[in-house]
């Protein structure tokens, strides 16, 4: 029982990971490419590497939110069934 309340525990971290992914991505993306454009011109405005970061993450997360839903009742049924098993 231990083994198994260990590997839900790691999936759940897994499953986390995997969802934050494409938002942490797409920020350190959108992050590297400001801050060229920054060093480059010389501009050191906050919100230019602020605001656009924000929005883009937005963007990913309403476009992954399908799979990130699918992904999440998927592990969640899982988890359900596997109740059961812990109580026994």
């Amino acid at each position: 029982m231990e083994s198994k309340l260990i590997g839900l525990g790691v999936e759940t971290f897994k499953l986390a990971l995997m969802m934050a992914m494409p938002m942490l991505m797409a920020g350190l993306v959108a992050g590297l490419a400001i801050s060229i454009f920054q060093a480059t011109t010389q501009i050191n405005e906050m919100t230019l590497s602020f605001v656009p970061k924000i929005i883009l993450v937005i963007l990913v997360a309403i476009f992954t939110m399908p799979w990130m839903m699918n992904m999440m009742i998927e592990f969640t049924e899982r988890t359900i069934e596997m109740i059961p098993s812990f109580i026994f």
